[in-house]
């Protein structure tokens, strides 16, 4: 599969710099760029690659002036980290085409429906009264319980586990070994000092175009629905506890964990290993630092939170400037 440099400036509406017949067939790294290979260049620190790159085509923003003499050919794209997430999805498209059917090897209820063009790979177990979605895609070695439903053209990766009764929207990604629906961390104490298990009766809803990196967990409710909203994207190894409710459009980075009960706002933006309280709300496009603490609830859109308990990010980096002269003043 070749793309040209025309072909792609009319998909990005680019501006062709160079030789509009150029082709390319790869992509990759600016500074790792070979003949036949598409790069693209959106942060400045990397500028001084564009004029040693040996990569045929580079993206680069139209706001550019190149300095020295560009051997590359130039598609010039109003925001070139966009256009180049908007490529590699075209470059997917071409190269991917659906899958059809079910695997002989796959164990799917009589009572569950498939849509038209979903797919159901080897070793996959769909339970009874569970509803695959038009084009959706189910790898191999993926469970789905009884009473589940996937949307369209929603793909869950190998090893996924979603448990009865879960809701998956359309166009949604799950990767790898996710778990959908687990029992949340739910025991009462009881006078003998031993614990007895609540149970966990709720599910998991999960709206349309989420995306669910690998080895994430989310429990189902204790009673009700643990909410991810549309739009939402969960990085790798993060844990979402019961009852949680996550905004549309929040980003979450790894390794992070969110208490259960939870009320985290729309447009939110989430370091890795942050850690979040149960029962508290974050409003409306926070953003938290990594390793930050959330203990108590945020109320005014728009923070921006470091530390652990997290305060207003200059006030952090103020006490952190002192701090660091402590031993100074011995």
């Amino acid at each position: 599969m070749e793309l040209s440099a025309q072909t792609i400036a009319t998909h990005l509406n680019g501006i062709v710099i160079g030789d509009p017949d150029t082709k390319v067939s790869t992509v990759a790294r600016i500074e790792q760029g070979k003949r036949g290979s598409l790069c693209f260049l959106a942060n400045p620190k990397y500028e001084n690659y564009l004029y040693t790159t040996k990569a045929s085509i580079v993206l680069v923003n139209k706001s550019l002036t190149p300095s020295k003499p560009v051997e590359a050919t130039m598609v010039q794209v109003d925001d070139a980290y966009q256009a180049i997430a908007s490529l590699l999805e075209l470059f997917n498209t071409m190269k991917d085409s659906k899958k059809r059917g079910r695997s002989w090897r796959a164990s799917v209820a009589w009572s569950a429906k498939r849509g038209k063009g979903a797919w159901i790979g080897a070793g996959a177990s769909v339970g009874k009264k569970s509803v695959i979605g038009t084009g959706a895609q189910i790898h191999p070695q993926v469970f789905i319980g009884d009473y589940v439903s996937i949307g369209e053209n929603s793909v869950i990766f190998p090893g996924v586990r979603i448990y009865n009764g879960c809701k998956i929207g359309n166009n949604c990604i799950i990767h790898s070994n996710v778990v959908i629906g687990s029992d949340g961390f739910g025991f009462a104490p009881t006078p003998d000092g031993s614990y007895k298990k609540i149970p966990q009766t709720g599910n998991v809803v999960i709206e349309d175009d989420v995306e669910i990196g690998s080895n994430t967990t989310i429990d189902r409710a204790t009673m009700g629905s643990t909410i991810i909203r549309k739009g939402v994207k969960l990085d790798n190894l993060i844990q979402i506890a019961h009852n949680v409710e996550i905004g549309e459009n929040t980003v979450i980075a790894a390794l992070a964990g969110v208490a259960g009960s939870a009320r985290i706002g729309k447009n939110c933006q989430i370091g890795g290993q942050v850690g979040i309280a149960g029962h508290i709300s974050i409003a409306d496009n926070t953003k938290i630092g990594a390793q930050a603490g959330i203990m108590s609830s945020v109320k005014r859109e728009g923070e921006v939170l470091l530390g652990s308990p997290a305060i207003d990010a200059r006030e952090f980096m103020k006490a952190y400037a002192i701090f660091k002269k402590l031993h100074k003043q011995q």
